[in-house]
């Protein structure tokens, strides 16, 4: 057992974690410096404002070189000097890659892929999820660090682990298979329930003991698309049931919330966060613009909104963004004049209370050695760090903001399983993918000046006017009848293609396609007929469709377009039904983002919820609480923008009146007065 860290007499007590600012935080990597830069660093951070430092995300070869005794007289010092500086930690707990010597003595810890190669230490998170020698040897830790600073009065928060999954997601091992194999009894009880729900007298795949199931490794031909969704199932809570194994350590030694940073981005799939958000104490995501997609802001956007929605629409953290520039993209992309601003405060539009980037101090060594940071490696002089004054400065005036929620009257469903699914091997197009459906849909509605809160499929919807549910290929009955539900009660609900066509094992719904929402929408799809990647159709309105269409059988909805030419020409293209208080609408095609943009606007009138033309450039978002409505008006052009709010502009200071006008690359967060919100 190690000692717990004590603090001299002199060393004065921080209060609790500060909540009435927006946290300036950082990674901070001491390990990569001598102990002479530490003083120089923490000297900095003050005089930015950094409130939160995270450190030992990657300690461990430092804390244990070799097998045996833990070493943390480096990480004692530099937790005493940052509290010192009246800042607080986030403390990791180190586990994220081990040391060099665990794939040495424990090779069995290693990931493998689907192919049977072994991923070898050298990168990162070189372990597998289900080893239980590795979570053995990482718990050790993990006590040793509860137990040492559990109740230190600068800890503000526990950094379980690092980026959970982003590497190491899918492992193949024996051990994965075995884990698999117990989580599937868990799940389906006896074998004859798992051969109904996976379809297996198909091809001669009927199990007939547990022990011939495997993870989905490599085949030479096309596998079996329910048992890949549930090896993603499985993944995701293999993973979830480590991060809960180092939280049940540290929650049995430390009274400090607990979290993990997520990745809610286009390039990261592999886990369920509806399932894993409700054990955290905090949410908190790492984003990094994406330069790899056409619209990377649209992508924040989207990413900040789902982050909230995990929250509960509760204030969450950004853990992790950058100040320019990342090292892991083809190209990478500098942040232009006045970016950084406003991509931190498109996050915080948003909902996030609390804005921390990777890293401190730009380091001199290794993969990311030209990734940007809030010192950078020209220090002091240079732009870089005059824009992170800057962003401090901005930040400090918006604590008026800190706890109030963001205003939105359309909802989007989302669902990992249905994304898991929808791409899976065998469908009618490859062309069809899911995240881009929902992609095109949430900026469209960005662009139309209307918030949307993401929820889960099984969410209650019954707060919200308009409800759209974009390729939701996979999904329950219970989420159908939400659906539903929210369709009668008064919402007008948007259904887009391939949506509500197999149950949650990936088998398809009997009766004709949408399946689950056939009696909702009042139409059958006898054929889907999809598009060539350089096809295109024209409907009757004139909109313009790509990838998709679909012979479509009316039964009791108003055909409001149809398909002009093409391989579906004459069916119809967009019905409209109505359900009870609400209406019920259904697109055939996938639209032009032109299409798409008109479509919602006139849900938008159905729904009585305004639209603002600000189009794809300009973000604007309201947060609401008790002391008032807080208008976020985020310009990302090269031309001044007015919107029709008038109040007091906590960035500049200025009173505007009747509306107020935001300059080319500028921001604007204006105050409008008390909210009756909380009375």
């Amino acid at each position: 057992m190690t000692t717990p860290l004590t603090l001299s007499a002199e060393q004065p007590l921080v209060p609790g974690w500060e909540t009435r600012a927006i946290t300036l935080g950082c990674d901070y990597n001491p390990e990569q410096w001598d102990e002479s830069v530490w003083v120089e660093d923490i000297r900095l951070m003050r005089e930015l404002g950094v409130d939160l430092v995270a450190v030992n995300i990657f300690g461990w070869a430092q804390l244990q070189p070799q097998p045996g005794p833990f070493d943390f007289s480096r990480l004692d010092r530099i937790i005493a000097m940052l509290h010192e500086a009246g800042i607080r930690v986030n403390l990791g707990t180190g586990t994220s890659s081990p040391p060099p010597w665990m794939a040495r003595i424990h090779p069995e810890t290693l990931p493998q892929f689907a192919d049977g190669t072994l991923a070898w230490p050298g990168g990162r998170q070189a372990w597998c999820p289900s080893s239980p020698v590795f979570r053995q040897k990482a718990l050790e830790l993990v006590t040793a660090m509860a137990e040492r600073y559990g109740e230190h009065p600068a800890l503000a928060l526990w950094h379980v682990s690092n980026e959970l999954g982003c590497h190491n997601a899918l492992c193949y091992c024996d051990a994965s298979a075995v884990a698999f194999r117990g989580w599937l009894r868990q799940r389906y009880g006896t074998l004859d329930a798992l051969n109904a729900a996976w379809g297996t007298a198909f091809w001669s795949q009927r199990y007939g003991t547990w022990e011939d199931i495997l993870p989905p490794r490599a085949t030479r031909s096309a596998g079996n698309p329910a048992h890949l969704l549930d090896f993603k199932r499985f993944s995701s809570d293999a993973l979830l049931d480590y991060y809960r194994a180092e939280e049940s350590v540290l929650r049995a030694r430390s009274s400090a919330p607990i979290t993990t940073n997520l990745m809610v981005t286009a390039h990261i799939q592999t886990q369920d966060y509806w399932s894993w958000a409700p054990a955290l104490d905090l949410i908190a995501n790492d984003h990094y613009l994406d330069h790899r997609l056409a619209d990377p802001l649209a992508e924040l956007a989207f990413s900040a909104d789902l982050t909230r929605g995990l929250a509960g629409g509760a204030p969450w953290m950004l853990m992790e963004t950058s100040t320019s520039a990342v090292s892991w993209q083809p190209v990478n992309h500098a942040k232009r004049e006045g970016e950084l601003l406003r991509t931190a405060l498109g996050h915080v539009a948003r909902g996030a209370d609390s804005i921390c980037f990777f890293q401190w101090r730009a380091s001199r060594s290794g993969a990311e050695k030209f990734h940007s940071a809030l010192l950078p490696h020209s220090g002091t002089a240079g732009t870089g760090w005059a824009q992170s004054v800057e962003l401090s400065s901005v930040l400090d005036r918006l604590s008026p903001v800190v706890g109030s929620r963001v205003e939105a009257r359309a909802a989007m469903v989302f669902s990992w399983n249905a994304w898991w699914a929808a791409e899976g091997d065998a469908q009618p197009s490859r062309l069809l993918q899911y995240l881009p459906a929902a992609h095109r849909y949430h900026r469209a509605l960005r662009a139309l000046g209307v918030t949307v809160d993401m929820v889960a499929p099984e969410a209650d919807l019954s707060d919200y006017d308009l409800v759209v549910v974009p390729t939701l290929y996979t999904l329950t009955d219970a989420a159908a009848e939400r659906i539903a539900a929210a369709t009668a009660a008064g919402a007008t609900v948007l259904v887009t293609p391939f949506s509500g066509i197999v149950d949650e094992h990936d088998a398809i719904r009997p009766g004709g396609y949408p399946g689950a929402f056939r009696e909702l929408l009042g139409v059958v799809v006898d054929e889907f007929r999809p598009l060539a990647a350089d096809a295109a159709v024209h409907l009757g309105s004139g909109r313009r469709g790509t990838i998709w269409s679909e012979q479509l059988r009316v039964l009791d909805a108003e055909v409001r377009d149809v398909f002009a030419d093409g391989p579906a020409s004459a069916s119809a293209a967009l019905t409209r039904r109505a359900v009870g208080a609400g209406t019920a609408w259904y697109t055939a095609a996938v639209l032009d983002d032109d299409g798409v943009r008109a479509l919602l606007r006139e849900l938008c009138t159905e729904a009585g919820i305004d639209v603002l033309e600000v189009g794809d450039d300009v973000d604007v978002v309201t947060r609401v609480s008790a002391a008032g409505r807080f208008q976020f008006v985020i310009n990302h052009r090269d031309a001044p923008v007015t919107v029709p709010v008038a109040g007091l502009d906590l960035v500049s200071g200025e009173q505007t009146i009747g509306a107020t006008t935001v300059p080319a690359g500028g921001v604007r967060v204006i105050h409008v007065g008390r909210s009756d919100h909380g009375r």
